[in-house]
């Protein structure tokens, strides 16, 4: 069983909202401030884009306006994103990220759950390492060999941590120290690379991450997993360039306009 995904930036998205569902162009609509709508915007047409191409179905507005992006609104699972198709929930699990103006979706056929996070190579305060860490994890970060080694293990640890919490349905309501992160920096043929998160209470969440130049992408699941899959190949992942293009325009424009 293997994790599909893709990724999609900011400049990758329509001009016309057109795609969207009309629920979803009203959640949008009433998003002031252009960082939240963008990443708003980006998620839906990434995890969208994902879905169609799960499914089989063409990438055009009609598919992608049948498909919408919900997140359980009450319950353990409070926050997790779910697809409908006509109303119906899709038999897909799927899991969503973005990272400095860019979007990652991920797939998986069934119900099982899912985790994905995208982040930046980047430093890390010590406070953050040592209140977010296990003291193993600060002391692997203290050994690393270099400084971009340990700002690469910092963030990755992070990001898986990410990942599980997300399979746990708990994201950062759960202590990020009351799981464990195990590294293994040997690739697979794929060029994925594995990590195991164990939870305090003894479960294990294998997962695969891999570095795009300046960013990192994990996925974790309940069990092993095959390396993941980009739906297109090569990923625009690679190559991809941060940008932070809402802080010239803090303010979103007032209307989403058809075409």
């Amino acid at each position: 069983m293997s994790v599909v995904w893709i990724s999609q930036g900011e400049g990758d998205l329509p001009s016309s909202p057109d795609w969207l569902t009309a629920s979803e162009r009203q959640r949008a609509q009433t998003m002031r401030y252009t960082k939240r709508r963008n990443d708003y915007l980006l998620g839906r047409w990434t995890a969208k884009y994902a879905v169609a191409r799960a499914l089989g179905w063409r990438v055009d507005t009609a598919h992608l306006a049948a498909i919408e992006i919900r997140n359980v609104s009450d319950g353990p699972a409070r926050g997790a994103p779910r697809a409908f198709v006509g109303g119906r929930a899709a038999p897909l699990s799927i899991s969503m990220t973005d990272r400095a103006a860019w979007g990652v979706c991920a797939v998986l056929e069934g119900g099982m759950s899912l985790g994905c996070d995208l982040e930046l190579v980047e430093p890390r305060s010590a406070a953050f390492i040592r209140d977010y860490l296990t003291p193993g994890e600060c002391a692997r970060v203290a050994g690393a060999t270099s400084e971009d080694d340990a700002h690469r293990l910092a963030n990755l640890i992070w990001s898986a941590k990410e990942s599980a919490l997300k399979v746990l349905r708990t994201g950062l309501r759960r202590d990020t120290r009351s799981v464990d992160v195990s590294v293994d920096d040997e690739p697979a043929t794929t060029g994925w690379c594995r990590f195991v998160v164990t939870a305090e209470e003894g479960t294990q969440f294998p997962g695969w991450w891999r570095r795009y130049g300046n960013f990192l992408l994990t996925l974790a699941a309940p069990q092993r997993l095959d390396p993941p899959r980009s739906l297109v190949e090569p990923p625009s992942l690679e190559g991809a360039v941060p940008s932070h293009r809402w802080m010239a325009s803090p303010i979103a424009a007032t209307r989403l306009e058809h075409h």
